[in-house]
């Protein structure tokens, strides 16, 4: 599955645009515009259809696929300061953010460049829930909480119900399934429409493609009104080709911070964009010593975190990493020779400032369904354009994987290395998971 975050407002107007063929009884009423600048906003507020823009008091925050922007104090509302904020006051706003570089809580760094500004929605705290779902493994999940807003994450266990659906499940299970789950804390008024309502944003988001879906919160008037605060939303870019009418045009930006990425990043961004499977590469220091082709994104932090430890306390540093992703979900063996290519014609391109080898970390944990020979085959057929490279870099490899058809994979890997004069250590899964890193430095 190859997920692909999109913007607020996009999610917002999908539901917008398919609201009443799921939530009927239930009213949403959608007023949002995404602007560039103040001079857009206030000229947007002319235009047939936004005269609500000088109408009522507003909200502005930026939408730029990053959260807790509350708390990274980049959201302008009437209760932070005295007064409503009128449309003069968003666009001020607007302009004065986009002047000047941002530094996020998370470290990321950027300038902000889009904005969603919607109408001030008064309500009290009691009338805020949660409600989210995603993939895990073969299932769907739906979590629910009687308590939304930005501290949901802190006490999640004890605040939030997970509910698990089968894809197999019939949709009476799965209406039983969520009915007899809502959280208890829901007053009992509204237990039967957060209910309704729970149950049709579950078929929303799966009838949508969705591979992520969160409101946070969602919050419950009277008269059965809705509105929807926070949304977090990511699409199934596989199921583009048949959802491309329903899901209109939306855009898949890139992530806040990631915007100058180089041509390697982006040929690896527009893979897998046209893949089922998951192609990542991000650039951390072109001239690092230490290289990486992990297959899985769970697993990638776990390399790469592990990098960093053993590098530190073998003399070197973080900076000697130099490159961060995944090739993952099954990718072809074109498709893993086009990522290894990559990543090899990357790590050949410098000579280490200290004239030490250039190492080569091809891990991974035990795939589910990936093909490991399959995969190795593309990154054999990378080894040999690019061998003659990777011996004048003094290039050391270092492999562990497991799963389907590992062996193979493992024997292909290594008999290739030796026939193209490779330095190579090979493992399987008897041997624990990161174990190459600290055999790679340490050495």
């Amino acid at each position: 599955m190859a997920q692909k975050a999109i913007r607020e407002y996009d999610g917002k107007a999908l539901f917008s645009k398919q609201w009443s063929n799921y939530f009927d009884g239930f009213h949403y009423g959608f007023k949002s515009v995404l602007v560039t600048s103040g001079k857009e906003l206030l000229e947007m507020a002319n235009q047939h259809g936004f005269e609500w823009l000088k109408q009522e008091p507003l909200v502005a925050k930026p939408d730029m696929l990053f959260g807790k922007r509350g708390k990274n104090d980049l959201v302008l509302f009437k209760d932070q300061k005295p007064g409503d904020v009128s449309l003069e006051k968003a666009a001020q706003w607007i302009d004065q953010k986009m002047s000047h570089d941002v530094t996020l809580l998370s470290g990321q760094h950027g300038r902000l460049s889009h904005f969603i500004v919607e109408p001030f929605t008064p309500h009290s705290q009691d009338q805020e829930y949660y409600i989210s779902a995603t993939t895990v493994g073969e299932d769907d999940v739906l979590y629910m909480s009687a308590e939304g807003g930005m501290e949901v994450e802190e006490g999640w266990d004890e605040k939030v119900i997970e509910v698990t659906i089968p894809i197999t499940m019939s949709d009476a299970d799965m209406e039983h399934a969520i009915h007899s789950n809502i959280p208890k804390d829901i007053p009992s008024k509204n237990k039967e429409a957060f209910a309704s309502f729970a149950i049709a944003f579950f078929k929303f988001y799966r009838d949508m493609n969705f591979a992520y879906l969160e409101i946070n919160p969602i919050v419950m008037l009277e008269n059965n009104d809705m509105a929807i605060l926070d949304l977090v939303a990511r699409l199934d870019d596989t199921a583009g080709f048949m959802m491309r009418e329903t899901w209109g045009d939306i855009e898949y930006p890139t992530a806040f911070g990631m915007e100058d990425q180089s041509d390697e990043e982006k040929a690896i961004a527009d893979a897998d964009a046209k893949s089922g499977a998951s192609l990542k590469l991000t650039i951390l220091n072109p001239m690092g010593r230490i290289w990486t082709m992990v297959a899985g994104g769970g697993a990638s932090v776990v390399y790469a975190d592990t990098i960093a430890d053993f590098a530190e306390a073998n003399g070197g540093s973080v900076s000697d990493l130099a490159n961060y992703g995944e090739y993952s979900g099954g990718p072809t063996t074109g498709e893993t020779k086009f990522y290894a290519e990559t990543v090899i014609d990357l790590m050949t391109r410098h000579k280490d400032p200290k004239g030490r080898d250039k190492i080569l970390i091809i891990g991974g944990a035990i795939a589910n369904f990936t093909d490991v020979a399959k995969t190795f085959t593309g990154i054999i057929q990378a080894f040999e354009q690019y061998a003659d490279k990777m011996k004048a870099h003094n290039t050391k490899i270092f492999v562990r994987r497991g799963g389907p058809n590992y062996e193979k994979g493992l024997k292909d890997i290594k008999e290739a290395a030796d026939r193209l004069g490779l330095t190579i250590e090979v493992y399987g899964p008897e041997t624990h998971v990161t174990d190459i890193v600290r055999m790679a430095l340490e050495k």
